[in-house]
């Protein structure tokens, strides 16, 4: 069991700010001072940094909050199974987090796969962008994510599900599907694209600076969070899109969309199953995707 000065450790992290810690844990701003001094004194380092801001943490300060927060998240989980265990009631649920494409194309087959495999195990999916998701975590409200967006992996351990084919698609009567050569040739054309936050945009923005290019260089953008719109309005001509080959394979099979990758911008970029480092719950989670694929 986690030391109490430990808990006042993590909320001082979370909210940069000794009194906000104080007014959130209902004590007074000396007592977190005083938490913080027995940890700095106990670890020999300094964990924070005052600033005009409120309170930056160290590297000692970041190293003692991935710990930390890890074994808060284990012990919340082992406190829900050993109540689970002893009033004989069903035990608590996976609690999966899902960026937006792997939960429309990628999560269904998986779930059904662990369903079948764990027929008692019942499972909570939460969706949200990669960012959104870690917060999540941090916080132990789900326990692990299937993303498509960078991660720290510094502070999580993963395991790839899949490398999946990164593309731009048009409708075909649209003038852009006229075998674009590079992706210098496309700025001419509106782009439709998902809000900033989403891996599916960050993949694109990211690729597209190693090209000297931003999405300002475009004709226009037009922002969708869903999906599905983006897809139907690429259909119908209203500009062209860059997602995952997955999640257009109907589309593309039917003719209702083109394939019109640029030789010089071809893409592979993983889903990665991303959980706490250091979790005790790692083998649990591994089993998730094993043999799903």
């Amino acid at each position: 069991m986690l030391d109490y000065r430990s808990y006042t450790f993590l909320e001082v992290y979370r909210a940069h700010s000794f009194s906000r810690a104080a007014k959130t844990l209902h004590i007074t701003q000396p007592a977190v001072s005083q938490h913080i001094r027995y940890l700095e004194h106990c670890y020999e380092a300094a964990l924070f940094e005052k600033t005009t801001r409120g309170a930056k943490p160290t590297p000692a300060g970041d190293r003692l909050f991935r710990v930390l927060s890890t074994m808060a998240n284990d012990e919340e989980r082992l406190r829900t199974e050993l109540h689970a265990l002893a009033s004989e009631t069903a035990p608590a649920p996976l609690r999966l987090g899902c960026t937006r494409t792997v939960a429309d194309y990628v999560a269904p087959c998986l779930l059904a796969d662990r369903v079948s495999a764990h027929p008692v195990e019942a499972i909570n999916m939460r969706v949200g962008n990669t960012t959104e998701l870690v917060q999540l975590m941090d916080t132990g409200e789900i326990d692990c994510a299937l993303v498509e967006g960078s991660f720290d992996r510094a502070r999580f351990d993963s395991v790839v599900y899949s490398t999946e084919d990164y593309i731009a698609v048009a409708s075909p009567k649209d003038a852009a599907s006229s075998n674009p050569r590079s992706i210098h040739d496309l700025v001419g054309e509106r782009l439709i694209l998902r809000e900033p936050g989403s891996g599916t945009r960050e993949i694109l923005e990211r690729n597209l600076t190693a090209h000297d290019l931003t999405l300002a260089d475009f004709a226009g953008t037009l922002e969708l969070a869903s999906i599905p719109a983006i897809i139907s309005c690429v259909a119908a001509g209203a500009g062209i899109t860059f997602l995952y080959r997955i999640a257009v394979e109907r589309e593309l099979a039917a003719g209702s969309l083109v394939d019109i990758t640029p030789a010089d911008f071809g893409i592979r970029h993983n889903f990665t199953l991303i959980w706490q480092r250091g979790s005790t719950y790692a083998a649990r989670y591994r089993t998730l995707i094993a043999g799903a694929k």
